[in-house]
């Protein structure tokens, strides 16, 4: 028999942080192996002889993968974070500039790299766009003194989002501009004058411009807001994901019913929402916003909560990054933007997706985590007992 008590001490030694975001990411990692499972049952069919379980076993490995990696994450001080993203900033330049240029190609993009011996691939953009949040969070935190300095504070922030959002752009445009735009929020609460944001501005249209003309998406960036905006022909995708919306009904056809899933490309990566929406209705796809929009309220709740800039500003970052790119994707799955190749955070099909939202999930719960232990020291007459002297920057 089950003792609640034991696993209610077990959860508050292990699990420590805002128990909300824990019970929401969990949720959510339980919904993506049902429909994951059911969008990839008759590919899994027909491209391994009948195994019907093998994408639901590979998955349910990278979801408890991702799950692990939240766990680790969250036991690590998120002041520590600082100095290891500038490390991995400085790695992910020549991973994305490898991945341009010499990365498996599939659908006409190459944004992938196979990592040798394990033989699996790994998307660098995923490692760029966690490193710049959390190294933007950290250079505003250590400029906020001298905020209104050009030449100190914006010309390094300009820099570096430049470089990183310009060479996402060369192989994939979306998640580029969706970066750029969650790299303008952080700036705004981070104080930076609306002029230099504008500058700001600027640098991003130039670098979108200059990858849609030497990158690898323009010519199919500019068909699909075409298609978008002119609506005499509804893509392939997007018809299909219509379909699939529009026959869910209030509470679905029922878990494993899809019929669209065996006419969807991509049903279990960019299009997993509309399977979502089919199988589980309008109460099913509104519970799973509502889900996205308590992990947003929760992130700025311990970024609100944080007693230093970087502690908040690290925990609005990453927050609005996975919540932005959730409300972007499900909006394309119902018809409210052009199709882009993002996947649904800790919903969707993938390896390297799910693996560095699981970070970016336990960096926040180390945020709050932070701030609770502050709390329940300063009761004890304890303050900062347990944390670093210095924060990292």
């Amino acid at each position: 028999m089950i003792n609640i008590d034991t696993i209610k001490s077990w959860t508050d030694k292990h699990l420590k942080g805002d128990p909300v975001i824990w019970s929401v990411v969990f949720a959510l990692g339980m919904l993506s192996i049902l429909v994951v499972y059911s969008a990839t049952g008759s590919i899994s069919y027909f491209k391994y002889g009948g195994n019907t379980e093998y994408y639901l076993l590979r998955h349910s490995f990278l979801v408890l993968l991702s799950f692990f990696a939240m766990w680790v994450a969250h036991k690590i001080d998120y002041r520590y974070y600082s100095k290891l993203s500038r490390l991995a900033l400085y790695l992910s330049v020549p991973l994305l500039i490898f991945a341009w240029q010499f990365g498996v190609n599939l659908n006409n993009a190459s944004r992938w790299i196979t990592i040798p011996l394990i033989n699996q691939s790994f998307q660098p953009s995923d490692l760029a766009k966690l490193a710049l949040i959390i190294n933007l969070a950290g250079m505003l935190s250590k400029r906020q003194q001298n905020i209104h300095d050009f030449k100190k504070a914006l010309i390094p922030m300009l820099l570096w989002c430049g470089l990183i959002c310009g060479l996402i752009a060369m192989t994939n445009l979306s998640t580029a501009i969706l970066l750029f735009m969650t790299c303008m929020l952080l700036l705004f609460i981070g104080r930076i004058p609306v002029k230099y944001l504008a500058m700001l501005a600027l640098v991003g249209v130039l670098a979108v411009s200059i990858a849609m003309v030497v990158g690898q998406r323009g010519a199919t960036a500019i068909s699909r807001i075409e298609n978008f905006i002119n609506k005499d022909e509804v893509p392939f995708q997007a018809q299909q994901s219509y379909i699939a919306v529009a026959t869910g009904g209030i509470t679905g056809k029922g878990p494993g019913n899809s019929s669209q899933r065996n006419f969807l490309p991509e049903a279990f990566s960019d299009f997993i929402f509309a399977i979502v929406v089919e199988e589980y209705g309008l109460i099913g796809a509104s519970i799973v916003i509502l889900l996205y929009l308590t992990l947003l309220y929760r992130g700025m709740k311990a970024a609100a909560a944080s007693g230093k800039a970087y502690g908040g500003l690290l925990s609005a970052g990453l927050s609005f990054a996975i919540v932005i790119q959730a409300l972007v994707n499900m909006g394309v799955a119902v018809g409210l933007g052009p199709v882009t190749g993002l996947p649904l955070p800790l919903l969707s099909m993938g390896g390297t997706s799910l693996l560095f939202t699981g970070l970016a999930m336990g960096i926040i719960l180390s945020v709050s985590r932070g701030e609770i232990e502050e709390v329940a020291n300063a009761k004890n007459g304890n303050s900062f007992a347990n944390l670093p002297k210095k924060e990292a920057a």
